[in-house]
This record gives structure tokens, sequence and C-alpha cells, in this order.
């Protein structure tokens, strides 16, 4: 069973990152989908987003969870129905949750591809990167970078929030694996604390608001 890593943010939230090896058969297994959910899955091409699809109720199970739990809003935004709060991420063969009984949360897995130089200028001031020291250290940070800016996207949960314009990441080191975000949308602003990881180039992206 490739639950691959599991982290306690603090004594309400928690995160699970599963590693999708499995076959789809086998992925089938104490799983049970609800009508609405077997037509979402019925209309998947991809065998790789039928499988992430799939992972992520392993992971539900794993927090006592089943698929019935688990609804949407009008925005796309994910709840359960206990009030507790959930975020959901899936990249490649990585699937991630996070969970809190307390706060709002965000998720977000990335693979780490030269393709985000493309459209670093559409999310975030490129120029502040380019003094980093090779092209591997600016992708990083770039996709630590967007992780972060999706993961409060999830959080904030409103259509019409810009990356580039209304979600600000303070600058941080690699190894201090944290930073800081704001939002200010709307006339509003709130606060966030950003913490990543990195695996396998892939990275993990999760957020908390700092109330």
């Amino acid at each position: 069973m490739p639950l691959y890593k599991t982290i306690t943010v603090n004594d309400e939230t928690s995160l699970a990152i599963w590693k999708v090896e499995e076959t789809e058969e086998k992925l089938w297994e104490r799983i049970e989908l609800t009508p609405h959910c077997q037509n979402r899955f019925n209309g998947m091409k991809s065998e790789l987003h039928r499988k992430a699809f799939l992972s992520i109720r392993h992971l539900l199970a794993g927090y006592g969870y089943v698929d019935s739990d688990l609804v949407y809003d009008e925005n796309g935004k994910p709840h359960l129905r206990d009030g507790n709060f959930i975020s959901i991420t899936h990249s490649h063969n990585f699937t991630g949750i996070i969970i809190s009984t307390t706060e709002h949360v965000g998720i977000d897995i990335e693979m780490q591809r030269d393709k985000i130089l493309r459209i670093a200028h559409k999310f975030t001031p490129f120029e502040e990167y380019k003094t980093l020291a090779n092209t591997a250290a600016i992708v990083r940070k770039l996709t630590i970078v967007w992780g972060a800016k999706e993961s409060l996207y999830k959080i904030y949960g409103h259509r019409g929030l810009s990356f580039l314009h209304h979600i600000d990441v303070q600058d941080f080191r690699f190894d201090t694996k944290n930073t800081t975000a704001q939002i200010i949308f709307n006339g509003n602003m709130s606060n966030y604390k950003v913490r990543f990881l990195e695996f396998e180039d892939f990275t993990c992206v999760y957020s908390t608001r700092d109330n």
C-alpha cells in the first residue's frame, strides 16, 4: 500500500501523500463511489486520472472517511460533511490531501519542469528569481511559488482571484521549507503560513490561515 508520506502539521491538521503504483483493479478494493462520483469516474478517459481519483479515496479512508463524506460547493471547492476542512491535489503519480479540524487548508503537488519558466510572468514578478545560481534552482523556486499560490487559491475558494495581482508570497530560502503569504482581494487582506517539501522531482506545498 503506497502511502508515501504523512505529516503532522499541528494537533488539528495533518496531510497524507500517496504514490500511485497499483493497478486500477487493485485500487478499486474496498472503495465504493456515490452515483455522482461514479459518473465522474466513468467520464475519465485517462487511466492516470482514474487511478488518482481512486487513490484519493484511499487517503480519505486513512482518516476514517468514505466517498459520500466528500461534497463540493458551487466553486468546485471540496468540503467534508462533518465540518472539517479538506484540500485535495494530484500530479502525475502522486496524490495528496490535507485535513484540519479547525482551520482552512490548501495543498498542491507539482512536478518540477522547465515549462514553468515560460509561464512564470503570468503568476509572479519573474525578475526576483533571475539571481539564482542556475536554471534548476529557478525551476525549483518557481514551482514552490506556483504551488503556494495554488494552495492559497484553494483555501480562498472564490473565482476571480489573480495569482499575479492578488496573491503575494514572501521570499524564502530552500532550507527553511516555509514562508508566509498574503491575499489582498476586493479590499480584504488575509495572511497565511506556507510550508513545502521536495521529493522525486516533485514539490508539495501546503498552507494554513494565519489568524
